[in-house]
């Protein structure tokens, strides 16, 4: 199965959701730029008071001492202002967090299973953490300080414009220089960031599948070319970083000549004027403070505008989760009945290459149906497709009587897995307590708890237990008990056991099913198994073969066909045999 990178939103998504979240609290932008604005101002009386005491001095006229004094005020009255302002912001920007991760834990969880699976870990993994990470960084940080900044700067442009039209000109000299190098900037950081992002979430995926499959990877002597798959990754994360370190190069030097320019203009060119009588003293002075003021919002706003650029990509990617098309389709119909067909059903995860052809199957409400077949023929596809999981490439999957049947896409998801449900030998425990994880499958009660316990011979510890990262580790074959309690508490009509057990050893994963069988009694059951005394133990027995259904019928019809799967019980028997299997002798009598 390839993989496939989730898609990112585009620039017009991420403008519109950025606008949309702000306006959502009009109230609390609004007090915050208020109070930015009245910090602003605040700071923008001393230099125009100390042009005024400049000028004063040089007339023998000034007053030092009230001069100070309101100095001092406005400095208090700075003070206060910025203190209340930067807690407004901070309130808005985790009130605007807070929702952003809502949306996209609400996201990841609409995505369909088959889509996560063929993106793979490593791109889900990075989103989740380092792009979560880096949009709490601009939430909290970048995009605060940029608001500060541009306010800061418009009202210092206001006040020098008002302090003398003449003297404001000389700052403008390095307006084309940082509008030049601006649009360069932002016309590559964007995707330059994304394409460092793909590149991290690639390696975050070839190193977490070496790792998943560490075994694997050993046993079949794979580690030279897992190490090349990792080297690969960390060149192709090495090149996407220095592609945005070379735009950062050219940015921030150029950046820093703009600082020092126009105060030197200001400075030069003021004097002239001065001389000639253009401007006095006062002008000059508070001119060259509010250009010399300018130099820090203008710091800020371009070196957090690099962090911003950072924190709309990962916002695009974030957002981008949003934009997977959904695998199905729920109409309003509901189904009459509970018959699980598949009719014509073919399937490929990759576009000319059917795994699934033309698969015929009908499942009799409340029957226990084997599927076996050789590794790779296509059991665990047609367990998918049974479950809802996956829908056909063509044919249909129904659940439903005659005319009352309905394509399992068309359902809703909760509608689904209230009548099929798909359990496989991959489980996971929730960190919480063993109730918890209970629970999550529908309220229950703590006896109807125990009761779901007991019906998978649960050995492990008791309700209030913790369970999960941090608390008590559970064996595997515990983890696999725990969720099949939660199956036989979310009580499906159908459901389809993909090796469910076979993380236990072969005597207590036969007395598991057997336990289950009497639990699940009048339910139907599809149990893809590799160990045939489950098959020995069903009504019927489905062989799966290069994607195709060779051999339906009982143990006994099958066994007596002398076909494909008396084949496979004659060397499993065998096997079992010789190694003191326990479901040889009076083991393998039916259990029905």
């Amino acid at each position: 199965m390839s993989t496939e990178i989730l898609p990112v939103a585009t620039s017009a998504q991420v403008r519109a959701h950025a606008r949309r979240l702000l306006l959502r609290h009009p109230r609390a932008l609004l007090g915050a730029l208020a109070l930015h604005a009245l910090a602003a101002v605040a700071g923008l009386v001393t230099p125009r008071l100390l042009g005024d005491l400049v000028e004063g001095v040089e007339r023998g006229d000034a007053d030092i001492d009230t001069v100070a004094l309101a100095i001092a005020g406005f400095v208090v009255a700075q003070g206060v202002l910025v203190r209340y302002a930067y807690y407004a912001s901070a309130r808005l920007g985790e009130r605007i967090l807070a929702e952003l991760r809502e949306e996209f834990v609400g996201r990841v969880l609409a995505l369909p299973l088959s889509r996560v699976e063929r993106a793979g870990t490593g791109d889900l993994l990075s989103r989740t953490s380092r792009d979560v990470d880096t949009l709490s960084n601009t939430v909290r940080h970048a995009a605060p300080e940029i608001l500060i900044s541009l306010l800061s700067i418009a009202f210092t442009l206001g006040a020098l414009a008002l302090t003398g039209p003449l003297v404001a000109l000389p700052c403008l000299v390095v307006v084309p220089l940082l509008w030049g190098v601006m649009r360069w900037y932002l016309r590559r950081a964007g995707a330059g960031y994304e394409r460092e992002m793909v590149a991290w979430a690639n390696m975050t995926d070839g190193l977490a599948e070496t790792v998943h499959g560490a075994r694997t990877v050993d046993a079949l002597g794979l580690a030279e070319r897992r190490m090349r798959r990792c080297d690969d990754d960390i060149a192709g994360s090495y090149r996407a970083e220095r592609y945005t370190l070379r735009l950062r190069t050219v940015l921030f030097p150029v950046a820093e000549f703009s600082f020092v320019l126009p105060v030197a203009a200001t400075v030069f060119v003021g004097g002239l004027f001065h001389i000639h009588g253009m401007a006095s003293l006062a002008q000059v002075t508070a001119a060259t403070l509010y250009v010399q003021q300018l130099i820090g919002p203008v710091d800020v706003l371009l070196t957090w505008l690099d962090e911003l650029q950072l924190g709309r990509a990962s916002l695009a990617r974030l957002l981008g989760v949003g934009n997977v098309p959904p695998d199905r389709s729920p109409g309003g119909a509901r189904p009459d009945g509970e018959r699980l067909a598949a009719r014509g059903v073919r399937y490929a995860y990759r576009g000319g290459h059917d795994v699934l052809h033309d698969v015929d199957l009908t499942l009799r409400p409340g029957e226990r149906l084997a599927v076996v077949g050789p590794s790779g023929a296509g059991k665990s596809t047609l367990g998918r497709l049974l479950a809802g999981v996956d829908g056909p490439r063509a044919g249909t999957v129904t659940v439903g009587e005659g005319a009352g049947a309905v394509p399992l896409v068309d359902l809703p998801l909760d509608d689904l897995r209230g009548h099929v449900a798909l359990v496989t030998q991959d489980h996971h425990v929730f960190r919480g307590t063993v109730r918890d994880n209970l629970v999550m499958a529908r309220p229950v009660t703590d006896a109807e708890a125990e009761a779901a316990l007991r019906a998978v011979d649960w050995d492990g510890p008791g309700l209030d237990a913790l369970v999960g990262s941090g608390g008590e580790a559970l064996s595997p074959a515990q983890a696999q008990q725990l969720a099949l309690a939660r199956l036989v508490l979310a009580d499906p009509h159908t459901l389809v056991l993909d090796e469910a057990t076979s993380l236990l050893d072969p005597r207590a994963a036969r007395r598991l099913e057997r336990t289950l069988a009497a639990v699940l009694d009048g339910r139907t059951v599809v149990a893809i198994a590799h160990r045939l005394h489950t098959a020995h133990d069903a009504d019927r027995v489905a062989v799966v073969e290069n994607g195709r259904v060779t051999e339906l019928g009982t143990h006994d019809e099958l066994i007596a066909a002398d076909g494909s799967y008396a084949a496979l019980w004659s060397s499993w028997h065998g096997d079992s045999s010789r190694h003191g299997d326990s479901s040889r002798h009076g083991d393998r009598e039916p259990s029905r």
